[in-house]
């Protein structure tokens, strides 16, 4: 008798084993990115010729450490489980788990696992597993759009050359959206700058924000030597387009200027050039705050009145998200007053209520008293709110002068505080108009005539 070869024989105890052992193969079908607030069926389709023992369903979290039981089927305690043929036919038969979560939220994003379990031929102590996995892409639209102004607020300035920088802010969304700027709803050609460096508090770029040499200042001397032909004359090189170039302050420690009360040639460019950079931070709810900035060298006389939209594009939106703004310099502040009629002793307070137009960005309010210094003895009050404490009867005609202003303009407007005289207090020795009662006046006249009389006898 031949004795059979190894190859045939190892061939003939896999085929035991597999018999024994059972046949399971699991997979998950992938999912495409969805919306929260979405209804998500994740699906699990297992393969197998043996007898099944359980299904689960995992939930991982913290990168795989924890596993959250979310469903669990046991075929031990159901008797609807699956209508499986004869397990001794030996065919292939494919089943499919779902699970349903109808209102998918930010925290459903991550990892599924299902684990599928059958009975092992050979014994029913034994059961064989596998597993499949699929990641839940969970993403939200931008729930909010601003668009604000860096650096204010600040003051207008005639002579000097200032950068402006426009800050889109959009939170809620997920993942981050592609923001972008558009003036008079154009799109705008900006240069990229780099991200700022992690830890840093503004998201302006500071970096950039120089300030150009205004050529209508010109010292007396230098004006004068150009003139006269005794030395050269003072170098007035146009500068560059874009954000206004450092420069070394050659007039910064000569006080005596000649200033023009034109505007000086910087305001005139023909188009200037834009900066513009994006970054992005992670929220705990798991959304991203995105902000983007637009940064140009202002001028006033073709700045104001444009009109400046910021737009997001993000997959989760069917339409872009904006927000507009319009640069606009104060015109005509409403000025308040309480008490309408005020009275010696009283509180006054003088207040900016709006503006005859809408004012962006923020205004600058400087408060003066024409003439004189305020009642505390202030040359100048910063605020929208003047407060005069126990205003005295001296007050009475003084003239209040408010000056409000922004990168692109500024205007004043005066107010006159009248003063009544108040029953309740009684007058000094002097009266209202400072002058004093005629019969204490009479008295001092006739005292100092009495001692000048005594004296020349």
């Amino acid at each position: 008798m031949r004795a059979m070869s190894p190859l045939p024989l190892c061939l003939l105890l896999w085929h035991l084993r597999h018999l024994a052992l059972g046949y399971l193969t699991v997979s998950i079908e992938p999912l495409p990115p969805v919306v929260v607030g979405d209804a998500v069926t994740l699906k699990c389709n297992f393969k197998t010729d043996g007898k099944m023992r359980e299904i689960v369903w995992y939930r991982v979290t913290d990168g795989g450490t924890i596993k959250q039981k979310i469903f669990t089927f046991d075929a031990m305690f159901s008797t609807n489980f699956s209508q499986m043929e004869n397990y001794r036919k030996r065919e292939d038969l494919v089943y499919q788990s779902t699970v349903r979560l109808p209102e998918v939220r930010i925290s459903d994003n991550g990892p599924y696992e299902c684990h599928v379990g059958i009975y092992d031929r050979a014994t029913r102590e034994k059961v064989v597993l596998a597993s499949g996995n699929v990641f839940l892409n969970v993403m939200a639209p931008p729930t909010s759009i601003s668009v604000l102004a860096a650096d204010t607020p600040a003051p207008f300035s005639r002579y000097q050359a200032q950068n402006f920088t426009l800050v889109c802010v959009v939170s809620g969304g997920k993942p981050a959206p592609l923001v972008y700027f558009k003036r008079d709803g154009e799109p705008i050609e900006a240069t990229p700058l780099p991200e700022p460096p992690a830890g840093t508090s503004s998201w302006a770029p500071r970096n950039l924000l120089h300030r150009d040499l205004d050529d209508t200042k010109v010292p007396k001397s230098l004006a004068a030597d150009g003139e006269l032909g005794m030395g050269n004359p003072f170098p007035t090189a146009d500068p560059p387009r874009g954000l206004a170039a450092e420069r070394d302050a050659v007039t910064e420690n000569i006080p005596e200027t000649v200033v023009s009360r034109e505007f000086p040639r910087w305001v005139h460019m023909a188009e200037p050039i834009y900066y513009f950079r994006h970054t992005h931070a992670p929220v705990s709810d798991g959304t991203v705050e995105a902000r983007a900035t637009l940064t140009w060298t202002l001028n006033p006389q073709i700045d104001n009145e444009a009109l400046f939209s910021c737009e997001v594009k993000h997959p989760a939106l069917s339409m872009p998200m904006q927000s507009e703004v319009t640069l606009v310099a104060p015109k005509g502040p409403k000025i308040m007053m309480t008490p309408t009629r005020a009275r010696v002793g009283d509180t006054v307070r003088i207040l900016v209520q709006g503006f005859q137009n809408e004012v962006f960005p923020e205004p600058l309010f400087t408060w003066t008293r024409v003439g004189s210094r305020l009642l505390d003895g202030s040359a100048e009050h910063d605020g929208k709110e003047l407060v005069l404490e126990r205003v005295p009867a001296e007050l009475n005609g003084s003239m209040y002068r408010c000056t409000a202003q922004n990168p692109l303009g500024s205007t004043d407007t005066h107010t006159r505080l009248i003063v009544f005289e108040n029953p309740n207090i009684p007058r000094g020795p002097e009266d209202s108009n400072g002058s004093l009662p005629g019969h204490c006046g009479f008295r001092f006249v006739l005292a100092l005539t009495l001692t000048v009389i005594l004296e020349l006898t």
